[in-house]
């Protein structure tokens, strides 16, 4: 009864639409005072913000969104796509694949998936609607190419992994080079695939002349440089992540100073949306903390972890209901909210099976960034079919393939995990 409870009425109050962290919060406490009263919740509540939020690498949260903002600020974020079409103009679907690089590179100085969507809804959709591309094939590849913020480096989501399970967060934001490359290729295959069945859904573009091309490097050979210093820092180990998200934001705002775009009201704006971004994270870390103080009192997460190990079942079975756990919870949350509710319960289960947490971890990455794009939630398909006006029905349809070449990759990487874990094994 005394763990029954607060799970009900936290499935209550996310059912009521209260924030996860609130929710967390309300459920934990009602649990820690059927355990031991109010002097167990007030000391719990007492203790808890410290620490939670007295981890050093939390800092990498704020310094990364602060870069994030920055290089939006610069006039750099929304260019890309242009610089990058140039370039790529002349093969088939060209501007698709430009989308997918765009978003790839987006993904690299913001880490928020819902603000890929869009930023690339206003810059990439109507330049493909222009060149004749289906409106709803347009809006998918949009949609689609928006999530790839979630596994590139810097992604808030693996930063905010790391501390649920206690990673290394230098390795996590690593190991998510080679699948946020191998997602980027995946979209544009799959573009080259429905452009094969079907030509008219996206006309060739006019060439661009040369003079044009290596014109448009100046707006990407900054952002590629500042990209490659801060995870080159990580890699190399030269930097630890906290150094390396405070290099890049000094870099960004550096970059907007010479596009001359900063100004005082500029910078105001930029510390101020960091700021109010990363005491929302901080909240949920918090209200997560007093939710986990209940189960670890209740030992759920240990009898969770000896039950399953007794299980006369393969662990790819056990792994496979995550899988599809984690594909349902993606239609209804959004990835933060999914990983605190289900880390530091899942995780435990899954390093006593003998898989590997970082490994585990782009996994989930994955998955949610499949739930950004599925019905009924589907966040980025509501924020690109609001930003392109097309019905929400007409998005979800131009998405569709490429949530399927989404489940064909995570499949490989689970049959070959190596292929995540090969570069973080390489780091110094």
């Amino acid at each position: 009864m005394t763990f029954v409870v607060p799970l009900v009425l936290l499935g209550l109050l996310l059912v009521l639409g209260l924030p996860v962290a609130l929710s967390l919060l309300l459920s934990g406490a009602t649990g820690l005072a059927l355990l031991g009263g109010m002097g167990l919740v007030l000391g719990v509540l007492g203790s808890a913000p410290a620490s939670s939020l007295g981890s050093y690498e939390l800092l990498t949260i704020p310094m990364f969104l602060l870069m994030a903002e920055f290089m939006i600020a610069s006039g750099v974020a929304t260019q890309l796509f242009g610089a990058i079409a140039n370039w790529t103009g002349r093969v088939p679907g060209g501007l698709g694949v430009a989308t997918a690089m765009a978003g790839a590179a987006f993904g690299a100085i913001s880490g928020s998936s819902t603000a890929a969507a869009a930023t690339l809804s206003n810059t990439s959709v109507p330049a493909m609607v222009r060149q004749g591309y289906e409106r709803g094939f347009a809006a998918g590849i949009v949609s689609i190419s928006g999530t790839l913020a979630m596994i590139i480096p810097p992604s808030i989501a693996v930063i905010f992994y790391g501390l649920l399970s206690g990673a290394d967060i230098g390795k996590l934001l690593i190991a998510g080079i080679v699948p946020g490359a191998l997602v980027t290729l995946t979209i544009i295959l799959t573009v080259w695939f429905l452009i094969l069945r079907e030509p008219g859904l996206a006309p060739r573009s006019p060439p661009v002349p040369l003079r044009e091309k290596l014109h448009s490097l100046r707006v990407a050979g900054p952002f590629f440089l500042l990209f490659g210093v801060v995870t080159g820092a990580i890699y190399l180990g030269l930097a630890t992540p906290v150094e390396a998200s405070a290099l890049g934001a000094l870099g960004a705002m550096l970059l907007a100073l010479a596009y001359g775009r900063m100004t005082w009201a500029t910078l105001c704006t930029a510390v101020l949306n960091a700021c109010g971004t990363s005491a929302m994270i901080g909240l949920i870390v918090v209200c997560a903390q007093v939710f986990g103080y209940f189960l670890t009192m209740t030992g759920t997460t240990q009898g969770l972890v000896n039950w399953v190990g007794a299980l006369d079942v393969s662990r790819y079975v056990v792994l496979a209901f995550l899988v599809v756990l984690y594909l349902a919870l993606g239609c209804f949350l959004d990835q933060l909210s999914i990983l605190i509710l289900t880390v530091p319960i899942v995780l435990p289960v899954v390093t006593r099976l003998g898989f590997d947490p970082i490994w585990f971890g782009m996994i989930v990455i994955l998955l949610a960034e499949v739930g950004m794009v599925t019905p009924p939630v589907g966040m980025n398909v509501f924020v690109v079919s609001r930003a392109v006006g097309l019905p929400v029905g007409q998005v979800f349809g131009g998405v569709f393939p490429h949530v399927v070449a989404h489940l064909l990759l995570i499949v490989l990487l689970i049959v070959f995990p190596e292929v995540i874990l090969w570069l973080p094994s390489q780091m110094k």
